[in-house]
């Protein structure tokens, strides 16, 4: 990510007004780029973003005010500017936009979204509703309209007996298999149609949103200390990530830079975090594949690491420790010491399991070909994290937009982006392995160059109401969007998960291969349902 000049800035304006009165909004951060636009020059806009300069789309905040609705349309990518919100302004009584997804595929869950929790009508979208709201809400109810009390206890809808999925497969002998939401093993609650007219699925159609806990609706009113702890436990695997992304925000709202010696530590936990969060997901994966002993020998690295984090940090998850402004607590140099020895003989350890795999042809059958992404997918959907690099597309944000201990001095030596190119399972499996070599080395590096001082800086006053944060969790891009009111307390609170991103494309690799691959590619993309159901 470079600093953009005021030339190159007055370049990319003339650029952006080339589709109409654009006003490029005056930023502190040469790195971001804020564009009001009228409605009517948000889509040709958006599509010239994404298709001719090669952005990212990254999230949607939709904000209430009074007498107007404004949108922010979120676009990232390395060179500057490397962050540019397109913000739009709809009247209150007339909430209907065009729907960029029909060139923009990423963004049709963020507008399904918009419309079932705010009741926004995204023009053209080819099918809204039944998304996050499913049959047992009322219809005409939207959760996070302002008029909607999240405390009031609502009536369930009685659901019509009449009711059946939504079909895309309309030909004889077509047949629709219902998996979940209820599964005999631990996993989460979620449900997938799959449609066929033999033993291949040749649709998926999946339905998550069971335990939506309305998460963003909750925390308007409150203040960001108390929704810090939501921020931290809606998705406890990636705590210290999503942490991280909030206090992102409330740092560029309050404008504070936490002290060198916090941003290294930061970074050794999201580390610890990815690491753990990886030994899991593999070993979901060889238990997928009934690789037993693989299975267990995760799950012992896996617990090791919890124990690791429990014994030097306080928590297994490692809840309580990121704030704005750095930690809340320093770390001694015997428990660093210990943190970069126990996580590099854990990811030796690891490395010897995957060895063992490389060479284990029923292990290899199971992935390799199997639920493949090919690059101009994942980059036409966006997707982020392990699953995207397996398709041979960048995207961590630790490079592209880093931040904190990854912006340190030029980044960490160690900081290089594993990437495949055949986007199979075995290909996903393969970046998995590679970070965690990565996030020990990561951890090693900044223990052996950590500066002193002190760990946190004090946070005062509201200078900027609306921010975004962001971080690269185990999963991939996580951007977090907060507007504070002049007290301090929550007005708007939007999380873009990785989790979510990554979901919208797993219909791609599932369809076209058998029924028993499912389990398989479902283990192989590793993604928290209730980063989704947040």
């Amino acid at each position: 990510m470079t600093e953009l000049s005021p030339t190159a800035l007055r370049g990319f304006a003339e650029q952006c007004r080339h589709f109409g009165p654009v006003e490029l909004l005056p930023q502190s951060d040469s790195l971001m780029a804020v564009v009001n636009c009228p409605a009517a020059v948000l889509k040709p806009l958006a599509e010239f973003l994404v298709h001719s300069l090669h952005y990212r789309f990254g999230s949607l905040v939709v904000e209430e005010h009074p007498t107007q609705w404004k949108l922010i349309y979120l676009f990232y990518r390395h060179e500057g500017p490397s962050l540019v919100q397109l913000c739009i302004y709809l009247k209150a009584d007339h909430p209907q936009v065009d729907s960029i997804s029909i060139k923009i595929h990423a963004a049709d869950w963020h507008e399904r979204q918009a419309e079932d929790l705010f009741g926004l009508v995204f023009t053209g979208h080819p099918r809204l509703g039944d998304f996050v709201l499913h049959e047992e809400w009322p219809e005409g109810v939207n959760p996070m309209r302002t008029g909607f009390s999240a405390t009031r206890p609502m009536q369930e809808k009685v659901v019509d007996p009449a009711w059946r999925p939504a079909r895309i497969l309309e030909t004889p002998g077509a047949f629709l298999m219902p998996i979940g939401p209820v599964y005999a093993d631990y996993y989460e609650s979620a449900q997938f149609f799959l449609e066929t007219v033999g033993e291949d699925v040749l649709r998926l159609i999946p339905r998550f949103f069971f335990k939506y806990r309305g998460v963003e609706k909750l925390a308007q009113g409150r203040p960001w200390q108390r929704v810090l702890l939501m921020a931290e436990r809606f998705s406890g695997t990636s705590a210290i990530a999503h942490a991280t992304a909030l206090c992102g925000s409330l740092e560029h709202i309050y404008q504070v830079q936490p002290p060198p010696r916090a941003l290294s530590l930061r970074l050794i936990l999201a580390e610890m975090e990815r690491m753990r969060h990886h030994f899991a997901v593999l070993s979901d994966i060889c238990h997928a594949s009934g690789m037993s002993v693989p299975s267990a020998q995760m799950d012992i690295l896996e617990e090791q690491a919890l124990r690791l984090s429990g014994q030097c940090a306080g928590h297994r998850y490692l809840y309580g420790w990121v704030t704005p402004g750095g930690l809340n607590r320093d770390m001694s140099a015997t428990t660093l010491d210990t943190i970069a020895r126990e996580t590099r003989r854990m990811a030796e350890a690891s490395a010897s399991i995957h060895r063992s795999l490389q060479f284990t042809s029923s292990f290899l059958d199971r992935f390799e070909g199997v639920g493949a992404i090919s690059m101009a997918v994942a980059r036409e959907l966006a997707l982020v994290g392990p699953i995207a690099r397996a398709s041979g597309v960048s995207t961590d944000l630790r490079i592209m937009l880093p931040y904190g201990g990854y912006a340190q001095n030029g980044g960490p030596p160690a900081m290089v982006e594993p990437l495949e190119r055949e986007g199979d399972g075995y290909a996903r499996i393969r970046v998995l392995f590679a970070e965690i070599q990565q996030s020990a080395k990561l951890i090693d590096a900044a223990v052996a160059a950590l500066p002193t001082g002190p760990v946190r800086v004090e946070t005062a006053g509201v200078l900027r109401q609306g921010a975004f944060g962001w971080a690269e969790a185990p999963n991939g891009a996580a951007f977090h969007y907060l507007r504070l009111d002049a007290q301090g307390c929550v007005q708007r609170y939007q999380i873009a998960t990785p989790s979510f991103a990554n979901w919208h494309g797993f219909h791609i690799a599932a369809e076209n291969f058998a029924f028993q691959d499912f389990p398989i590619m479902m283990a192989s993309f590793g993604l928290s349902i209730a980063e989704s159901d947040r």
